[in-house]
């Protein structure tokens, strides 16, 4: 078996590079965090200049995490013929990755800087910093949950920390983002799990195997949407009771249902639990 891919042509247009250069970040991802990110600073009680820098610190740590990933991944993704990688198919070279990374990772610091050294060191170390603990090895270890916990169980206190009143975000946030965060690692990981048994990719996911972690996926999601819900402060409002409804029907779902139907019904449990985690109280 060839290690190597036959180099595609390199872009040549501004718009094809920076096409090419969000692949291989893992835009979609790394949008997704920011959004989330995004939607809890505007929730805040932090200002518009706060609000945005929270944002654009976030995203630049998600998108060293992503860079991060196919450089470390590059012999890999050749080995198991990914056509959908920049970097495998030499569609992009290694060096523009290497570039886009250092740039990014200095305006991560100085962003997260100036909102302050408890919230930076959060999102830097916590947080952009599990990303790439995950990249470098405990992504084929049973501990491959844990940087997801951690990056998406601290992702609302670098929101309240940068805030005028720097303090931890409650432990049912937190607790929340870590279930969601390792139930999303799970669906993630789902797809590519017969490419990572070729390379020797063994996380938490490949050991337990599909189905187990479908239904574990399923579990996590739901037990956030209760902490969601229920760990505010007061009564929880009706529609996000009928919010749990659904959870509860969509699980079921996940759990006896079959083909694309389980995978779907978990990715929509994950989405509701951003939800409920933003408009919480």
């Amino acid at each position: 078996m060839t290690t190597s891919a036959v180099p595609a042509s390199r872009p040549t247009r501004p718009g094809g590079r920076a096409a090419a250069l969000l692949a291989a970040a893992h835009g979609g991802p790394a949008l997704a965090v920011t959004a989330i990110a995004a939607l809890l600073a505007v929730r805040s009680d932090l200002d518009a200049r706060d609000a945005v820098l929270v944002t654009l610190a976030v995203l630049t740590g998600q998108l060293t995490i992503g860079w991060g990933n196919d450089l470390r991944d590059v012999t890999r993704d050749r080995a198991v013929g990914r056509r959908d990688k920049p970097l495998a198919t030499g569609l992009l070279p290694v060096s523009w990755v290497v570039a886009a990374l250092g740039a990014t990772a200095a305006a991560c610091l100085a962003l997260s800087a100036l909102l302050g050294w408890r919230s930076a060191l959060v999102n830097v170390a916590l947080g952009a910093g599990a990303g790439h603990a995950y990249n470098l090895g405990l992504k084929a270890t049973w501990w491959s949950w844990a940087p997801y916990a951690c990056a998406f169980g601290t992702l609302p206190s670098v929101v309240t920390l940068a805030g005028p009143d720097p303090a931890w975000a409650p432990a049912w946030a937190g607790a929340a983002g870590a279930l969601l965060g390792v139930g999303a690692h799970l669906l993630n990981t789902l797809p590519d799990l017969a490419d990572d048994a070729r390379t020797g990719v063994r996380g938490l996911p490949h050991r337990i195997g599909a189905p187990a972690s479908r239904a574990l996926a399923a579990a996590l999601l739901a037990a956030a949407s209760v902490l969601a819900v229920l760990g505010p402060a007061g009564s929880p409002p009706a529609w996000t009771l009928g919010a749990l409804g659904v959870v509860l029907v969509l699980t079921v779902l996940t759990l006896v249902t079959s083909g694309r139907a389980p995978f779907r019904a978990a990715v929509a449990v994950a989405l509701l639990d951003v939800l409920l985690l933003v408009v919480a109280r």
